[in-house]
């Protein structure tokens, strides 16, 4: 064990106003350090920092982390070498000690809390912040987590993530002014998730550009916890495969908001969804907010079957039997509309080839797809939708131009269902389908434009 050697070289660097403490090739099997202001950790190609598989030589800072750090300004992971969290060890020996009573835990689902399993890095408070080129592989939970930190800085790292479950690749809680650039994740959890713990606080000024996603939840989240609110965010040039649920999913159920969100250039295969928007009323009767959004630019293809089937830790199979959910999905709530959404230039393909005995929803009988509003937000929440394209609930002012859909089996539902939307545009779209019926159904709509929309069989 080389933790009280490394502690007290961190320690030391500091006390002398900064430097870099350098790994060389080798493996170092550490419990929890405490990474301090003005210091680096730089691995070189060939080090590994070897997380402890006893969960005892864990610290924690609020959540426990291999490296550590609160209230710490100017600190840095950087170079080639690789941080392994021996992840799903650690968490099964966590739960060894929880069954000796040693460690206290609910063991919900038969899985310890993420309080008590270690990620790679958490840290909270921190400003100037660099993480550069270093792989990180197998944490027992989130893989790291930027907790209202800001200045932060993530490039050119590797994310390599499947070892338990709840491994989300990259975690910003209520951070400012955040790059997260170059970088590649294959997470069992979400991808990128940014979050909001503190109705005081927001996630703002975040900019995601360059990055390859694999995830068994989302790609790219804004949400779920979302007790504050999200402001200014950009996804740009991002390319996302095998994802089970959706590539980009918003989600304000918390009585947060999300406002100035746009991504553009996009590439999405073998995804369970491509666009997931959500208002919900989950904490104290707090309904979300969610409106300006601009998505362009994006091809995507959704998945026949399972997209992460074959994958360790795969998303929960649910709800089954169900037929492939609509490719974009964007949902509010009576009295809470999500409101000016811009989709342009978007390619889809969807398999289609929905099958009619599975809890079909009739077009006269769309009061009866549920609101959920206290319910975890996902895309198939609602189990079956009727249309096989795109479902708009409780929304105004959305404008959709230059969309092209194909669906490539016949299918009994509709490619477009509009429910209580008001003053919206669909312009110059183009809808191919086997098959012969009605392109749009609108119930209880008002003020709609539609036009250059062209139906194909």
């Amino acid at each position: 064990m080389n933790t009280r050697s490394i502690q007290f070289a961190i320690d030391y660097i500091s006390d002398q106003g900064g430097g870099r403490l350098v790994f060389d090739v080798g493996r170092y099997l550490t419990g929890s350090i405490h990474l301090r202001s003005n210091v680096t950790l730089h691995l070189q190609e060939g080090a590994i920092l070897l997380g402890s598989s006893n969960p005892l030589d864990y610290d924690k800072e609020g959540l426990t982390a291999l490296i550590l750090a609160r209230d710490q300004q100017n600190i840095a992971v950087t170079g080639k070498g690789v941080i392994d969290g021996q992840g799903r060890q650690v968490a099964q020996n966590v739960i060894g000690l929880v069954h000796k009573g040693l460690i206290k835990d609910a063991l919900r689902n038969d899985r310890p809390e993420v309080e008590n399993r270690p990620m790679l890095i958490y840290f909270r408070n921190c400003g100037s912040v660099t993480i550069k080129s270093v792989t990180m592989r197998n944490a027992a939970s989130w893989v790291q987590t930027y907790d209202q930190c800001k200045d932060l800085h993530v490039d050119s790292i590797i994310v390599d993530s499947r070892a338990f479950w709840n491994n989300d690749g990259i975690d910003i809680v209520d951070c400012d002014s955040v790059t997260i650039s170059n970088s590649y994740v294959d997470a069992a959890d979400d991808g990128v998730c940014l979050k909001s713990h503190d109705e005081k606080s927001i996630c703002e000024n975040v900019h995601i550009k360059n990055c390859v996603i694999r995830s068994s939840a989302s790609a790219v989240k804004l949400g779920t916890a979302s007790l504050g609110g999200f402001r200014n965010i950009h996804i740009n040039n991002i390319s996302v495969f095998n994802t089970y649920r959706s590539a980009i999913a918003l989600e304000a159920v918390d009585g947060g908001f999300i406002e100035n969100v746009e991504a553009d250039s996009l590439r999405v295969d073998n995804t369970g969804n491509a666009f997931f928007m959500r208002i919900g009323e989950r904490v104290n009767g707090r309904k979300g907010r969610l409106e300006h959004i601009r998505i362009s630019h994006a091809t995507v293809d959704i998945a026949q079957a399972k997209p992460d089937s074959g994958y360790q830790y795969e998303g929960p199979v649910e709800d089954m039997p169900r037929n492939i959910s609509p490719a974009v999905v964007i949902t509010g709530l009576p009295g809470a509309m999500i409101a000016d959404v811009s989709l342009n230039d978007i390619q889809i393909k969807h398999p289609g080839g929905g099958n009619p005995t599975f809890a079909k929803i009739f077009l006269d009988e769309l009061d009866s797809v549920p609101e959920k509003p206290s319910a975890y937000p996902e895309f198939s929440m609602f189990r079956e939708l009727p249309a096989w394209g795109i479902y708009v609930r409780h929304a105004r002012d959305i404008v959709m131009d230059g969309i092209s859909m194909s669906c490539q089996r016949e299918d009994y539902r509709t490619a477009i269902v509009l429910d209580d939307v008001h003053h919206s545009r669909f312009v110059s779209s183009k809808f191919k389908e086997p098959g012969n019926k009605k392109t749009v159904y609108q119930y209880r709509c008002t003020e709609m434009l539609f036009d250059r929309v062209h139906s194909r069989k």
